[in-house]
């Protein structure tokens, strides 16, 4: 009878399951780099002509006045542009977002939501996403899609005025870029909290397994 017993050398030997691809895990951190720059930037943008009632406070905005805020604003826009560009391009050809996006279902994330408001929400195998995580995912994709859609419209009003028409007129493109925003920053927050709550998630986006 053959024996059963895993040595230490077998163990060892053993390569480790690839949880987040390099590409994932580089476009990831790019990623998240230009998005700060993005908010940041946007917030001095957005105090030279508020919207609402109110502006955000100096200290969290950055290029110090509108020209600057408009420079930084562009130029993370082209990284954020290509380097969002390459992850959708990947993500499709791999067939990474079929699989692990899909199927999202209403019962499922009902199901999911519960289990998480009451502490039972599973992260054994982190390269299964559960209901909850693929309506996130899927979704800030989609938000990604409109931010950039509307800033491109805002920038090029007269040369990309079709972008602007999509949306309906400039000042309605404005709203969409600014609650765009406000999702993504909304996102950002569950996103880093989870990270923390399941270190072993973090530790993959770094390392990969």
């Amino acid at each position: 009878m053959a024996s059963l017993t895993v040595t230490d050398e077998q163990v060892r030997a053993t390569p480790a399951k690839v949880i987040q691809p390099a590409w994932v895990r580089i476009t990831h951190w790019i990623n998240a780099l230009a998005m700060i720059l993005m908010i940041l930037s946007g917030w001095q943008i957005y105090n030279a002509s508020p919207l609402f009632g109110f502006s955000f406070p100096r200290e969290y905005t950055l290029g110090g006045w509108l020209g600057g805020g408009l420079l930084w604003h562009f130029a993370a826009m082209w990284l954020l542009m290509i380097n969002g560009l390459v992850y959708l391009i990947t993500g499709f050809a791999t067939g990474r977002f079929r699989r692990k996006l899909l199927p999202i279902t209403a019962s499922g994330v009902l199901h999911d939501v519960r289990a998480a408001l009451t502490f039972r929400l599973g992260h054994d195998d982190l390269t299964v996403y559960n209901y909850v995580q693929r309506l996130l995912y899927a979704g800030i994709i989609v938000v990604g899609v409109l931010i950039v859609l509307s800033g491109l419209g805002m920038w090029k009003p007269v040369q990309l005025y079709y972008l602007v028409m999509l949306f309906g007129d400039y000042p309605t493109a404005r709203y969409v870029h600014f609650f765009c925003m406000a999702a993504i920053c909304a996102f950002l927050v569950i996103h880093v909290l989870l990270a923390l709550l399941v270190p072993k998630s973090l530790r993959a986006m770094i390392i990969g397994r």
